[in-house]
């Protein structure tokens, strides 16, 4: 399976939190399993840092090291993640959220989030 792991989701598992279901863990752990992380959830990662709006016992190195000794891949922006976007409608507002359920739609990858916003939308939720 090929799934798209939502900012939290990826922090949680690399801070080995209990708030990470047991599925979505499985998921990532699962070595059959092509598990990626929209090069988005970074850019929203380092920009809560530098507003102070996230603290995180690693540093952005430290997070970008867990990406490779987990086998996570960058899923980096393309043209076609965008073309959903003009259309979604706004149940979910952040804009982060937004461009990883349109690659969540375009790539037809599930996406591990614990959002229930993330529900409204036609992408299959792993939680």
């Amino acid at each position: 399976m090929r799934c798209l792991l939502d900012s939290h989701s990826f922090l949680w598992f690399v801070h080995g939190d209990r708030r990470l279901s047991v599925p979505a863990r499985e998921a990532v752990l699962n070595s059959e399993n092509q598990v990626f992380l929209s090069v988005a959830s970074l850019w929203e990662i380092a920009i809560k840092i530098s507003l102070g709006k996230l603290e995180l016992s690693k540093s952005l190195p430290d997070l970008f090291w867990e990406l490779a000794v987990n086998e996570i891949e960058i899923l980096d922006i393309r043209p076609q993640h965008l073309l959903p976007l003009a259309d979604l409608p706004f149940y979910h507002r952040d804009p982060f959220d937004r461009l990883i359920i349109a690659q969540a739609m375009v790539e037809d990858m599930p996406v591990l989030s614990t959002d229930p916003k993330f529900r409204e939308y036609p992408v299959q939720i792993v939680w």
